[in-house]
């Protein structure tokens, strides 16, 4: 997982190209103000001889004092422009991975976790604003400061130069010791905060779950033992970024008192000047706060390097392509769909085997089988959320991967499994997709639905809010606020996958009759989950182990095929399911 310094580098200056004249105007603005630091020693050395000759001193005291303020002027305008260019950067990494992680491509997703991918967006992107402030300014001002001061102090005294170098490279060999150890914790530590969110990503999105099975003291002690794995990581960190700073601290102490002696002696023997050894304290101590920073600079790239690392791992996930808004739809005739010879699989194994029917355009088809049939894997093919592997998928004639990805979709009206509603109001959720549809269009979809006579008792309508997930609203009610968002969409063709589940019969019929109305203009693809369902389809694709085991009508399969007919008795009757191998890997 870690890289070397280069890559981060190369990644951070990538990111921040479009703001390096405001960066360079800071950094400028901090060298300035580091210069006017180092011209106050030789004036101190000045003002200390002219006291001690008795010489008029008021032109040195109005120089430092010009000094003093400009130092602090020029530090002010530094520190404010690199701080909000960091902020700005930090905002323009989080959009990006934003953009990124809504069109991660579903294969991808299935393998990732939302709470990691969370963290990655929040605690991660907050590095790259301290490589723009504390990495930036302590690698690029400081280390020409160094520089400088070692320049002012060699045209001083060169034996007092090289006790103070002496001091200064043992303090870089012991850094270069801890480095490493600052870079591993610190990664340890991001993904220990990314596995952290996950937990806590899992346990609040199953809630109720977890409270109807009485797991609270197991999701409990799961969430305690991420949290304490953060704190030992955290605590590993801390111990060595410790280590260096104690260490270094020591050595500049030993600098300054090595100096002091040194210098003190030949004061004494007369070799310099007093007013020398003061200019060269000063200097000393203007070189320990650059080489602190250099030194936190250089730990602070090693935490912040991993955070870098991890949002570079994100944004190099692989996206859907083709996401360029779609034009408007001019073509409102329903779509056929027809499957030849389709393989398909998860990676553990395959799920499609060459499966094979045809829907006409105008009419209702139900897809039935066992659980692991493939009945859900035959919607996400549909909507391309996963690329067959072999065969053909025809929509309006048209091969699936010759269509726009986004006109595609906009052209379908797919309601989930579970019906997923996001957090915000029915409005919101309504018109998810959908921003510029009409109160008379959304009176009309709530009618279809029938969730009209429910949105009008509630005291805000169409503005009440329904909650994380929509937990404020019943299973029936989710599922037809999820039916209402799609068939606004005005779909050609329109994917129900179980969408009665959670209906009760009288609802269930309502939205038999609304599919039978509409079928005159849109194509269904149904996954059937009750008999009511099948009856009423104008065709019925048994489909079984991955292949269309027949295809008719309710009365032709319950007089010709076996399976329909278990399938009917244990199954779509209401019964227990029936008990059939299901493929791996999510189909069903």
């Amino acid at each position: 997982m870690t890289r070397q310094a280069a890559p981060v580098w190369r990644t951070f200056l990538g990111w921040a190209r479009p703001y390096r004249a405001r960066l360079a105007l800071g950094l400028v603005l901090a060298l300035l103000s580091a210069a006017s630091v180092l011209a106050l020693p030789p004036a101190t050395q000045r003002l200390v001889g002219q006291i001690a000759g008795g010489d008029r001193t008021a032109g040195s005291v109005l120089l430092i004092v010009a000094l003093v303020l400009a130092n602090l002027l020029l530090n002010a305008g530094s520190w404010f422009l690199l701080d909000r260019t960091g902020v700005i950067l930090t905002r323009d990494v989080r959009q990006r991975l934003a953009s990124r992680l809504v069109r991660l491509g579903i294969p991808t997703f299935d393998r990732l976790r939302p709470g990691d991918l969370l963290s990655r967006a929040t605690a991660d992107a907050a590095s790259v604003d301290d490589l723009a402030t504390y990495v930036l300014v302590g690698l690029g001002v400081h280390i020409p400061v160094i520089v400088a001061v070692l320049v002012f102090m060699a045209w001083l005294d060169l034996l007092l130069l090289g006790l103070t170098l002496a001091v200064v490279v043992l303090s870089f060999l012991v850094f270069r010791l801890v480095a490493p150890m600052i870079r591993n914790a610190s990664m340890a530590t991001a993904e220990a905060v990314g596995t952290l969110s996950a937990d806590l990503e899992r346990a609040l999105g199953a809630l109720r779950t977890i409270r109807a099975f009485g797991a609270e003291r197991a999701e409990e002690a799961r969430l305690h033992g991420a949290a304490e794995d953060v704190r030992r990581a955290r605590t590993r960190a801390s111990l060595w970024e410790g280590v260096s700073a104690n260490v270094t601290g020591l050595t500049y102490q030993l600098a300054l008192l090595t100096v002091l002696t040194a210098g003190a002696a030949r004061v004494a023997t007369g070799t310099i000047e007093a007013g020398v050894l003061v200019a060269f304290l000063l200097y000393v101590f203007y070189l320990i706060g650059p080489m602190q920073n250099v030194i936190q600079a250089l730990a602070s790239y090693q935490s912040a390097g991993a955070g870098v690392t991890r949002i570079a791992e994100a944004l190099a996930y692989p996206a859907e392509p083709g996401h360029d808004p779609p034009e408007p739809q001019a073509d409102r005739s329903p779509l056929s769909v027809r499957f030849d010879s389709v393989r398909f699989g998860y990676g553990t194994g395959p799920v499609l085997k060459g499966l094979g029917f045809s829907a006409a355009g105008g009419t209702v088809t139900a897809l039935a089988g066992a659980s692991g049939a493939g009945k859900s894997t035959v919607f996400g093919l549909i909507e391309r959320f996963y690329e067959h592997e072999d065969g053909r998928i025809l929509v309006g004639g048209r091969d699936i991967r010759d269509w726009p990805l986004a006109q595609l979709r906009q052209a379908i009206g797919y309601v989930e499994q579970d019906a997923p509603v996001l957090a915000g109001t029915i409005r919101d959720n309504l018109t998810f997709g959908v921003s510029d549809a009409t109160d008379a269009e959304l009176a009309e979809v709530l009618r279809m639905a029938r969730l009209d006579r429910f949105v009008a008792a509630l005291p805000d309508g169409l503005d009440t809010p329904v909650g994380h997930r929509g937990g404020t609203l019943s299973g029936g009610e989710r599922q037809r606020l999820a039916i209402a968002r799609a068939l606004l969409r005005r779909p050609r063709l329109l994917l129900l996958d179980e969408a009665t589940s959670h209906l009760d019969a009288v609802n269930e019929a309502a939205l038999r009759d609304t599919v039978r109305g509409i079928a005159r203009s849109v194509t269904v693809l149904v996954v059937a989950h009750r008999l009511s369902t099948v009856v009423d389809a104008d065709r019925i694709v048994l489909l079984d182990q991955g292949v269309a085991r027949a295809v008719g009508t309710h009365e032709e399969l319950s007089e010709t095929d076996d399976l329909y007919a278990e399938l009917l008795a244990h199954h779509l009757g209401g019964l227990a399911p029936v008990s059939a191998p299901a493929p791996s890997g999510g189909a069903g």
